[in-house]
């Protein structure tokens, strides 16, 4: 790769690490050169080698701390180095520090993308440990199952993975032979069912179940939720819960009110709204994912006021006259313009956006400015411990 700035991949130099950047790198700077730098802490002076070169910033991971910073901890899994798995960026800062950090990235994009200076706190919502549900693994050309190196299709192999879910038996797991090159989809239910599913490494191929039930059952406040294995689910074993209760919070729903739950999923906001909104309230689910949406269909099957649609939902609004409360909750890019526009045309009294990205909600957020939607309220969640990502919850009303 060509230098940038007389810096080539491959130099080694002394650095003072500044902020946390978003995505979960930390920015130093060398030579009037930005770089992205992984493994650091804010304040630390450290020795880094330079990973990549570009045209407005580069690349470097941490080699060795020559002033560590107080908040810094000895990674709880074996894996979490620079030339290890991908998947942990924070393990090496303290679970408290990781927080302060992600609401200061929640801070800082909100400043910079909605010109809004907000202060919030990242809420604990269990042990940084043991918590996910869901992970994709991938398999090398041995067969050795592992998870991909950061910006890498390297597979690291793993005797274990510390984030995941005791129920999901990943050391036994590891001890298999896999088909070479493989994705492997792993997910295990409340209700203790685990199912798998493979794919070849490379590619978008939907991944064909191999072992456990196609569908499984999730229990969501005393109801149950078939959700198939091609169908999202939040991976936080606590996410339903701590989600649903800070959606009903913000949306205070009343009954006989029409809901919209927009990129609903498999129905988890539905479920807990429907008693809400009784039997003269309605709801409608719009959903792009067949698979979620078939899901969605035989969850609420009893329902009469429950309309599922699958199609986009910027163009299946247009279809919609009215809205009392409009709940969403988008893929990581965020809902956009478009979307926003639609949901303000309806001109509800609430509105509840659940987002797995501050930088795409803070967008959103400028773009419900636009359309005279006010934020009124935002919590966070540390749904994501030990990674860069962060839960937040956003209430705008007419302004």
């Amino acid at each position: 790769m060509a230098s940038t700035k007389g810096v080539a991949v491959g130099d080694v130099f002394e650095a003072s690490i500044e902020k946390i950047a978003h995505g979960g790198h930390f920015i130093a700077r060398h030579e009037g050169a930005v770089f992205f730098v992984r493994h650091a802490i804010p304040g630390e002076k450290c020795r880094v080698v330079v990973t990549s070169t570009g045209s407005s910033f580069n690349r470097a991971d941490v080699i060795e701390v020559l002033e560590p910073s107080s908040v810094r901890v000895p990674p709880p899994c074996a894996y979490a180095h620079r030339n290890g798995c991908g998947g942990c960026d924070f393990q090496h800062i303290s679970v408290e520090y990781q927080r302060t950090l992600k609401a200061s990235v929640i801070a800082e994009q909100f400043f910079r993308i909605a010109k809004l200076e907000i202060t919030v706190e990242v809420e604990e919502v269990g042990p940084a440990l043991h918590w996910r549900t869901r992970s994709t693994a991938t398999t090398n050309g041995s067969g050795k199952l592992g998870f991909l190196a950061a910006r890498s299709h390297r597979v690291v192999p793993v005797d274990n993975c510390l984030i995941s879910v005791e129920q999901m038996k990943l050391p036994e797991l590891a001890q298999r032979n896999w088909k070479n090159d493989s994705r492997v989809e792993i997910a295990v239910s409340s209700m203790g069912e685990r199912n798998i599913a493979l794919a070849p490494a490379r590619g978008e191929e939907r991944a064909r179940l191999t072992e456990g039930n196609q569908v499984q059952q999730e229990s969501v406040a005393g109801k149950i939720l078939e959700v198939s294995q091609n169908s999202f689910w939040q991976s936080h074993i606590r996410a339903p819960k701590v989600l649903t209760e800070a959606v009903l919070e913000f949306a205070r729903l009343k009954n006989g009110e029409h809901v919209l739950d927009l990129y609903g999923g498999v129905g988890l906001f539905t479920a807990v709204m429907l008693d809400l909104v009784g039997l003269d309230g309605s709801i409608d689910l719009i959903e792009g994912s067949k698979s979620a949406t078939a899901d969605a269909s035989r969850n609420f099957a009893s329902h009469s006021n429950v309309r599922i649609t699958t199609g986009d939902v910027a163009k299946c609004l247009p279809r919609i006259n009215s809205a009392d409360v409009v709940v969403l909750d988008p893929p990581r890019e965020g809902a956009g313009k478009v979307v926003v526009q639609e949901i303000s045309r309806l001109q509800p009294r609430a509105i509840v956006y659940v987002a797995c990205d501050p930088a795409a909600l803070a967008r959103d957020t400028a773009y419900f400015s636009e359309v005279s939607y006010k934020l009124v309220k935002i919590r966070a969640f540390d749904l994501f411990p030990m990674t860069h990502h962060v839960e937040c919850v956003a209430l705008f009303l007419p302004s």
